[in-house]
């Protein structure tokens, strides 16, 4: 048994000596395992403990607060205070977001690094007893907390991360610009639209990183590492129908419900038709060499220009699929009446719909009207849709991203992706700067916690995504 564990610590020393940066597992025979973190990742931990611990929410947190502690951070390991800014909206004190530079060359224009600190509402009483979604708890190979995914993960690595550039004396080819911003998850106050409209020069880059793709793992195998290159646009419409009313005790078939009930019933069984573009087209082929049987095979066929209708019905059976394909249009709030003894007066919707890029929110607005099939029912655009245009799937971008994740995972394939939701890159994109989420961080196909429950992040796949961007950044800002 000693000779055994002796050789066993020899190999796990070699490992590390070798450039294993993850997470690296030492057992004696009958003992759990015993974690070896390195510096950056201890430092690492403290500050996505730190992070997760600041609440950020929109109804009562503040960003300014975790913007503060982040440049404190990078201030303390050596960046001049010129290069570190809070900046906090004129609105609202509790909006603040964070542009941090380290300088390079000017040898190629910089590069942007997109995290936000903000995080969706989140209550105790709704998490598991033990746990507290404003505490950092770390637990069977998982830390918990609200953030500790979506995007506190990718914040605290950047921050991380350029603190290690500073600590190695590394002199980039361009400058690396970091930003931490307010108000993604929503609120009025979007940090990252505000920095392009009034401090363009600080975050005006060749392109970008940001949250967005990630990997994809199913039972602790790895999948497949995503890279962000287009999203929906979520917009949502109002529909309403009015009515004059009256008492409840002479009813009519001209109610107000029914015209809605009725009109929303034939969305349910409607579908857009599948319209694929150069990102979802890689994605499918690509996406084929994961899957297998015959969800791999319509996979495969959904690449030709008129596919089967029995293909596109089976992949439209999972919802992750069927979203990728087409535009979605689905009612999420209901409302209507006004007494119980009333016949309603006025009966309203919400549907949200996420529309694919070459789409537009105006073309959607006249399919919902005729879908409805019902007059009396408005259709109103609620907000203004914010388009953006896919990033190119340019060689001088996904080039290093498929060598490092390669170098970390051989044989792991790259895979393009569209985000069915939406992320802070639409802002950028419309600038005209190309931005790619791409992370390495690596969550469950199956048990994503983003915004829910118990949302949690693996350690191991923390450390992981640490040392893939580390990489990946030092690769994109050392290439003449």
């Amino acid at each position: 048994m000693k000779n055994r564990h002796r050789f066993t610590l020899i190999a796990t020393i070699f490992l590390c000596i070798a450039g294993c940066s993850s997470l690296v597992l030492t057992s004696t025979p009958g003992s759990k395992a015993q974690a070896q973190v390195s510096s950056h990742q201890q430092l690492l931990r403290e500050i996505h403990k730190e992070l997760v611990e600041i609440n950020t929410t929109d109804s009562v947190g503040s960003t300014t607060e975790a913007a503060e502690a982040m440049a404190a951070r990078l201030k303390a390991a050596g960046f001049p205070a010129e290069d570190v800014q809070v900046l906090v909206h004129p609105g609202n004190a509790r909006k603040g977001n964070l542009v941090a530079r380290l300088r390079g060359t000017g040898k190629q224009r910089p590069i942007l690094l997109l995290a936000h600190l903000d995080v969706v509402e989140a209550k105790k009483e709704d998490w598991s007893p033990d746990l507290d979604p404003f505490k950092w708890i770390e637990r069977d190979g998982f830390v918990y907390g609200r953030g500790s995914i979506d995007d506190k993960a990718m914040a605290a690595i950047f921050v991380a991360n350029l603190i290690r550039y500073k600590q190695e004396g590394f002199k980039p080819d361009r400058d690396i610009i970091l930003a931490l911003t307010a108000d993604e998850e929503g609120g009025n106050f979007n940090g990252a639209d505000w920095l392009l409209k009034s401090h363009h020069d600080l975050v005006d880059a060749e392109f970008g990183l940001n949250e967005g793709g990630g990997g994809r793992e199913r039972n602790g195998r790895r999948l497949f590492n995503g890279v962000q290159a287009s999203e929906k646009m979520s917009v949502n419409f109002q529909l309403e129908v009015k009515n004059k009313g009256g008492h409840s005790s002479l009813p009519i078939k001209d109610n107000a419900i029914y015209h809605l009930a009725g009109g929303l019933a034939r969305l349910a069984k409607f579908d857009f038709p599948i319209n694929l573009s150069e990102v979802t087209r890689a994605y499918f082929e690509s996406m084929a060499t994961v899957e297998t049987g015959q969800t791999a095979a319509d996979m495969k066929a959904l690449s030709q220009r008129v596919p089967d209708a029995a293909v596109i019905a089976r992949l439209s059976n999972m919802a992750v699929y069927n979203a990728t394909m087409r535009t979605t249009c689905v009612a999420t709030r209901l409302e209507g009446g006004h007494a119980n003894n009333a016949l309603p007066q006025v009966a309203r919707a919400v549907v949200n719909c996420r529309i694919l890029p070459q789409e537009s929110a105006a073309d959607v607005q006249q399919t919902l009207v005729r879908v409805l099939a019902n007059d009396q029912i408005s259709v109103k655009l609620l907000e203004q849709a914010k388009p953006s245009p896919p990033s190119p799937l340019d060689a001088k971008v996904m080039q290093p991203i498929d060598s490092v994740s390669k170098s970390l995972w051989p044989g792991l394939p790259v895979i393009p992706v569209m985000s069915t939701g939406a992320t802070d890159s639409l802002y950028f994109r419309q600038a005209g700067i190309p931005f790619y989420g791409v992370s390495g961080l690596f969550t469950d196909i199956d048990d994503n916690r983003q915004h829910g429950k118990d949302e949690r992040i693996g350690v191991r796949q923390l450390y992981d995504s640490q040392e893939f961007l580390y990489r990946l950044v030092k690769m994109f800002s050392s290439r003449g």
